[in-house]
């Protein structure tokens, strides 16, 4: 049998044996669903031997929602969102976090962690939305809005979150940037990067938002015609959306919510017909959850979500590779405001589309 503590693993496929599948069993039983068992053989030698190895180095996975079945399912520690995530990295006990998601959710979980070893399983695993915004920008808006507080969305990197005063997510946006306009009397707020996600925050408050143009390329790609094509397949479906898309898709929607927010929209409500308006592999890990809910599958797959594999996953804790590594006073910087977010006593814990008429009060910036 393989040594899975021994020399890094490669790409060759380890192997099945009695043993591995003693061990991974009762982990197909919660992914027969969606992974076929001549598949589930070449994922469980893998699934195996990190289970293995990251309970004798102390190490925890935390799982993004985005991540395939056999990960979210079978190797996660911790699972859900952004914001969830960031409150498990903030409390773990282990020694080690592996990152599965991208680079500025490791980044986050190493600017909470600062004493842990943090890993990214793939380096390239990075995002379109955090890249469309550096801290030299935000220096530069925050120059043009004197006064104004500037609201930040968790997807972003530790630089430009050092140059923030609050962080949000998207379940807590509303409330965040209402937040902050009091903290600061201030009847504009600077909600960056993502453009949709502040025009979809400007149509439920009478907050002034300046906006950057930013965008997650997978919620971008959606449009309202998609919507209506869904609805006119799909008698009856329930439409969910999250709100890093653009406003004519959210108009079109029942519900507009995070990733944990149309989870749990899901799981309460149990509709018959639903469509998850997301990247594709949340459906996946929804349905798994709630077998007797039907779910049509539009798939905007994330190209750097899905550069995390068990292999890479595997070889990172075998090797300790990637390592994120943050300058001390950049995580001391970054480190306040999601804090801030954090000890906030939040309520709402999604954005409901048609909650107001869409009279955006939006001012899109680039500097």
């Amino acid at each position: 049998m393989a040594d899975f503590g021994g020399e890094p693993t490669t790409q060759t496929s380890l192997p099945y044996t009695d043993v591995v599948k003693a061990k991974t069993d009762h982990l197909y039983e919660k992914v027969a669903a969606f992974i076929p068992e001549f598949e589930w053989r070449l994922h469980a030698p893998y699934i195996a031997a990190i289970n293995d190895l990251k309970k004798q180095i102390n190490a925890v996975i935390l799982a993004h929602n985005y991540m395939t079945p056999e990960i979210f399912n079978c190797v996660g520690d911790f699972a859900g969102d952004s914001l969830q995530l960031a409150k498990e990295a903030a409390k773990t006990d282990a020694d080690i976090i592996v990152q599965a998601g991208v680079h500025f959710m490791a980044e986050t979980s190493k600017i909470l962690c600062p004493d842990k070893t943090v890993l990214i399983p793939d380096m390239e695993a990075g995002c379109s939305l955090a890249a469309s915004l550096t801290g030299a920008d935000v220096r530069l808006l925050k120059q043009r809005y004197p006064g104004a507080p500037v609201v930040t969305y968790v997807n972003t990197t530790a630089d430009v979150k050092a140059e923030t005063d609050i962080c949000c997510t998207s379940s807590n946006a509303v409330e965040v940037v209402e937040h902050a306009a009091r903290e600061f009397n201030s009847d504009t707020v600077i909600l960056i990067p993502d453009q949709y996600l502040a025009k979809n925050v400007a149509a439920m408050t009478d907050i002034k938002i300046v906006t950057w143009a930013g965008a997650c390329e997978v919620h971008e790609r959606f449009t309202a015609d998609d919507i209506r094509e869904i609805r006119d397949g799909n008698p009856g479906v329930i439409v969910l959306a999250h709100p890093e898309c653009p406003p004519d898709v959210i108009a079109e929607a029942d519900f507009a919510g995070s990733t944990s927010g149309m989870s749990n929209y899901v799981k309460v409500n149990q509709p018959e017909h639903v469509v998850l308006i997301t990247e594709c592999s949340m459906s996946d890990n929804v349905a798994l959850e709630n077998p007797n809910v039907k779910f049509v599958r539009p798939c905007n797959l994330c190209p750097y979500m899905k550069r995390i594999t068990l292999p890479k996953i595997l070889r990172s804790l075998q090797t300790m590779e990637h390592e994120v590594i943050i300058d001390a006073e950049i995580i001391e910087k970054a480190r306040a405001p999601i804090e801030r977010m954090m000890a906030l006593p939040l309520t709402r814990q999604s954005m409901y589309a048609h909650e107001r008429p869409p009279e955006v009060m939006a001012i899109e910036t680039r500097v």
